[in-house]
């Protein structure tokens, strides 16, 4: 049986960045801590805290004094730097360039705006570590939608600025701009930003394709990776014997009968390693 690993699945840049700026700061020995998972793979996260590093949510952040906190690729909202400067906690900013660049978009724009007669929307998964931060650079005010189902949350009477989560599907997003455009009255803004990170939006389509080539997927992935459910969507979408998988333990060999061929891909937050390991213990299985 062939086992084949997508070469262009695994960490996108913004995660390898901040995997490695964590490995390195461990290699220093002293105590280092991450505010929120550092990637949303639980397999990773267990081998980083092996190394040293120590997961804390942000209510004990807020209790560190003078410690050293590395914030993740998803980034952190204004809130988070001013309680790491009043407690003296050193920074290792892990965030993704992408997402950087984003924040302080928006939060050029919040500057500017009117809030009297005009908003800003996120096209999002409320929660995400990602949208709070965005929604921070607008001191909570941005109007976040999941789907054009919850259109009806943005009001019309003003002008309307919205953006995207990095990760969201750039398909999905392009057909809230079309409803809401279709929506906008006469006299009034409507101005999309394109924030769909192009290394997200090109994993998508090669995905499709190498999904097609193959008898079986699995696709492995964290299940809290909102990256992954869009991509393993897509696999499906195209081959109704993908699965997914959040490391070899999850391999159930009997979806493999009759198959010439399995392709192996995952998230941008799955490690290369994680892939690997599947695609060892599949070929070890059938000798």
């Amino acid at each position: 049986m062939k086992v084949e690993i997508d070469n262009d699945s695994g960490f996108c840049f913004g995660v390898l960045s901040a995997i490695g700026k964590a490995e390195e700061e461990l290699r220093k020995g002293d105590e280092l801590y991450c505010l929120g998972d550092i990637v949303h793979n639980g397999i990773e996260c267990s081998r980083l805290q092996d190394l040293g590093l120590r997961t804390i949510n942000h209510e004990q952040f807020k209790t560190l004094k003078g410690a050293r906190v590395l914030l993740r690729a998803h980034g952190e909202p204004p809130s988070t730097y001013e309680t790491a400067k009043n407690n003296g906690i050193t920074l290792i900013d892990a965030t993704c360039p992408v997402v950087l660049k984003l924040q302080q978009r928006i939060h050029r724009q919040y500057q500017e705006l009117d809030p009297k007669t005009q908003q800003i929307v996120i096209f999002g998964q409320k929660g995400h570590a990602e949208v709070l931060g965005l929604v921070g650079q607008t001191d909570g005010n941005a109007i976040v939608i999941e789907s054009a189902d919850e259109i009806e949350r943005i009001d019309f009477s003003k002008d309307i600025f919205l953006y995207s989560q990095t990760t969201k599907s750039a398909s999905s997003y392009n057909q809230l701009i079309d409803k809401i455009a279709s929506l906008v009255p006469d006299g009034r803004t409507f101005i999309h930003n394109n924030t769909v990170c192009g290394q997200v939006s090109h994993r998508r389509e090669n995905i499709r394709e190498f999904a097609s080539r193959h008898s079986v997927i699995l696709f492995v992935s964290g299940r809290k990776s909102s990256n992954g459910k869009v991509l393993f969507n897509e696999c499906l979408n195209v081959n109704p014997r993908s699965y997914l998988i959040e490391g070899k333990e999850d391999i159930d060999f009997s979806q493999l009968e009759g198959a010439v061929s399995v392709g192996i891909c995952g998230a941008t937050s799955t490690p290369k390693w994680l892939m690997e390991e599947c695609r060892d213990y599949i070929q070890n299985h059938f000798k």
